[in-house]
């Protein structure tokens, strides 16, 4: 057993069984009634404001969820600077860990048995209004020799049916990169839903089946035009052993639109089920119809934008010729809620796969004794996407603005406080 450096009072700590960038888990026992418990803590001595958020906000939504599939929380401990949160133990590993310590992958008995058992879990969320944001193997435990599975983190889930993201750096988005649907990105000018939650449970499945990522970069934005706008390889491809059939299930789930997805769990859950039933029958997965029983039950609006493909073409071109070092300036005009705003979103695609940032600022009726009021609120936005960025990234762009402004910087850091 490694030393360990940690003591909460109260509990008796054996060892620490998971070290994160962020966070540290220690399995223990609670010395009142001997009951088996995991202690989770934040690794930052000195933690800020939004990281005891998420730490609150997990147990706040967890701790009501004393339901199968998900982790039961027991109590949130006050610890030095911070918070200890305290877990049931049910002797599980993450699928991550669970993956890696073999010299194969999971069987396709054994990743049925897992699809299913998560599908049944996002059921559960989805019944009581919840969007998990983080789905990825670290985040789901299993029990190695019961094969019992069961969901963790919910420090960035949220309880609101649906959620606009608000366009940022990818450095700081929430959630994982790798496991990020399009719609997470903010970049895609569609709201968050419950079907997140699908896109990032079927980029786990085609990582457990392939042994890799569908999108593999270390470059940040790179990453955030594959999910938007790349197609990955199939996983028959990849792996011809696997049945295209489940390559199917999981190219439905991994969708770019989320129309185009399962919409419910229970017809995902429906799927994998007739898939294992094959394979215990007859020893294989013969190809079928996918999503045959695949209906919600919420009345769901698709978020597509109709009749405005020739303006949305306009702004689409005029991107493609300021590419080329030209400088363009179009203003979008009209009554309010005609769309202006939906349709200058839609300019976001092409400009990650461009690596360039976008910005906006919009003439509001009541804010026109501020001058140039959409300006400064566009340029603020352009300092809030760069404070995110790298030191060497923030030095070039330093550089250059202090070129371009000389003796002007002092009136325009006035009107623009951020820069």
């Amino acid at each position: 057993m490694a030393s360990i450096n940690f003591t909460l009072t109260g509990y008796q700590i054996l060892d620490r069984i998971y070290s994160g960038t962020r966070t540290l888990v220690y399995r223990a026992f609670r010395i009142d009634d001997k009951q088996p418990v995991a202690i989770k803590v934040l690794r930052n001595n000195y933690p800020s404001f939004s990281e005891l958020v998420q730490f609150r906000n997990q147990y706040t939504i967890a701790k009501n969820l004393n339901l199968p599939g998900i982790i039961e929380t027991y109590s949130l401990e006050t610890y030095h600077n911070s918070y200890a949160l305290v877990m049931e133990d049910f002797g599980g590993i993450s699928l991550k860990e669970w993956t890696e310590e073999r010299e194969t992958g999971p069987s396709l008995m054994e990743f049925l048995q897992v699809g299913i058992d998560l599908s049944d879990t996002l059921d559960i969320l989805y019944r009581h209004r919840i969007i998990h944001k983080d789905i990825k193997p670290a985040n789901i435990l299993i029990n190695p020799h019961t094969k019992q599975v069961k969901l963790i983190d919910f420090s960035i889930a949220s309880l609101l049916p649906r959620e606009t993201q608000t366009l940022m750096n990818p450095n700081v988005l929430e959630g994982t990169l790798g496991y990020l649907s399009p719609e997470q990105t903010g970049r895609m000018n569609r709201g968050i839903d419950y079907r997140t939650d699908f896109y990032s449970l079927g980029v786990t499945f085609y990582q457990l089946l392939a042994g890799q990522l569908p999108f593999q970069s270390n470059d940040a934005m790179e990453l955030l035009h594959c999910h938007i706008a790349k197609q990955p390889p199939s996983l028959h491809q990849i792996n011809p052993e696997i049945p295209p059939v489940l390559s199917e299930i999981v190219s439905k789930l991994m969708a770019k639109n989320a129309e185009d997805r399962y919409q419910s769990a229970l017809g995902l859950k429906f799927d994998l089920e007739y898939c294992l039933e094959q394979l215990e029958e007859n020893g294989r997965i013969k190809s079928f119809a996918i999503a045959q029983r695949d209906v919600g039950d919420r009345f769901t609006i698709p978020e597509k934008l109709y009749g405005r493909e020739t303006e949305v073409e306009t702004l689409l071109e005029a991107f493609d010729r300021v590419s080329s070092d030209r400088t363009e300036m179009m203003l979008v005009g009209g009554f309010s809620g005609i769309g202006k705003t939906a349709i200058v979103n839609e300019v976001q695609k092409p400009i990650v796969r461009q690596r360039g940032y976008f910005i906006k600022g919009k003439f509001d009726k009541f804010n026109r004794n501020i001058p140039f009021s959409a300006f400064v609120q566009a340029f603020r936005d352009l300092m809030g996407q760069l404070l995110s960025e790298s030191d060497e990234e923030l030095k070039k762009w330093q550089t250059q603005i202090l070129q371009a402004l000389g003796d002007n910087a002092q009136v325009i850091i006035e009107v623009i406080p951020e820069l």
